[in-house]
C-alpha cells in the first residue's frame, strides 16, 4: 500500500518529517474498513520509517486493533533499491499475510520486480492505492502473482458494501 496523502512540506522543511493531512488520515481509515470488508486480516504491518508511510501504516493497524501492530523496516525507505527490499521482506517469508506500506517509485518498482524481474510493467500507484500479491514460493523476483490492484478510492467504497 501506498502511504496517504500528506502535507507539502513539514514545519521543519524535512520530506521524512511530513504527516498525513487530515483527508488523508480519514480516507485512510476508511480504505482500512474496506480491507476489512474483504475480509482481510494481517500476520505483520512493516512500513517506511519516513512519517506519512507510518502514520498510514498505524491508522491501518487501528482498524484491526492494532493487532498486529506495525514493524518499521528501513529497506522501505524511498531511496533504497527495490532490490534491498526485497531482500529486507525475505525475513517476513513465514508470515502468510503481510500489508508493506510504502512509497511511489519504490513500491510499483517492487511490485514489477516481484511480478516479472526481466519486463518493465510500468505500474504506477496512487496515494492509498493496494496491490495484493501471492508469493506461496519464495519472496523473491518473479516469484509473485498478481491478486488485484485497487485504488484507495475502491477500497473507501467497498466499506459501504
Amino acid at each position: 500500500m501506498r502511504h496517504a496523502e500528506a502535507e507539502q512540506q513539514a514545519e521543519s522543511g524535512a520530506d521524512e518529517a511530513r504527516h498525513l493531512t487530515m483527508r488523508g488520515r480519514e480516507r485512510t481509515r476508511d480504505a482500512a474498513r474496506g480491507l476489512r470488508a474483504l475480509g482481510l486480516r494481517f500476520n505483520a504491518i512493516v512500513t517506511s520509517p519516513l512519517l506519512r508511510a507510518a502514520e498510514t501504516a498505524d491508522l491501518i493497524a487501528g482498524e484491526y486493533s492494532n493487532n498486529p501492530a506495525p514493524q518499521v523496516l528501513p529497506a522501505l525507505s524511498p531511496d533504497i533499491s527495490p532490490g534491498e527490499a526485497t531482500s529486507a521482506l525475505a525475513a517476513f517469508g513465514s508470515e502468510r499475510r503481510v500489508l508493506v506500506v510504502g512509497h511511489e517509485p519504490q513500491l510499483s518498482k517492487l511490485v514489477e520486480l516481484l511480478l516479472t524481474p526481466h519486463a518493465n510493467l510500468a505500474l504506477r500507484m496512487k496515494k492509498g492505492a493496494c496491490v495484493a500479491l501471492d508469493l506461496t514460493k519464495a519472496i523473491e523476483p518473479g516469484g509473485a502473482e498478481l491478486q488485484w490492484m485497487l485504488t484507495q478510492r475502491q477500497l473507501r467504497k467497498l466499506r459501504k458494501a
